[in-house]
């Protein structure tokens, strides 16, 4: 899996590329945790290149939120193929996640939060 990051303003933006599975999990909870580091904790993954999740990539995605909600931030989600939305929602985890259509939307959701 290509990760890239584009870590400008309050929301850390993060692209994935590939296949969401145990050892691409691995590896995307290793950059989060570079981006923790840098006491950012408002994340966007943009997982419109994500061609494949399993239950370890989902594992991997629940552990992140569990650190984004112990650091008091937000984490949300776009862009999702059909195939992985429908992953979302049979494992009901559509219902944990913020899921938005685009990224527009989701990155436009940090606005309104950070307005009130």
């Amino acid at each position: 899996m290509e990760i890239k990051v584009k870590n400008e303003g309050q929301v850390c933006e993060v692209y994935l590329n590939g296949r969401l599975d145990l050892a691409s999990g691995t590896n995307l909870k290793e950059e989060l945790k570079k981006i923790f580091d840098q006491d950012k904790n408002m994340i966007h993954l943009n997982l419109n290149d994500v061609e494949f999740i399993n239950s370890s990539g989902l594992g991997s995605l629940v552990s992140i939120m569990k650190e984004v909600r112990l650091r008091k931030g937000r984490l949300t989600l776009s862009n999702l193929a059909s195939y992985v939305k429908e992953i979302f929602e049979i494992t009901q985890l559509s219902h944990i996640f913020e899921i938005y259509e685009t990224q527009e939307e989701a990155l436009s959701s940090y606005q309104s939060v950070t307005a009130n």
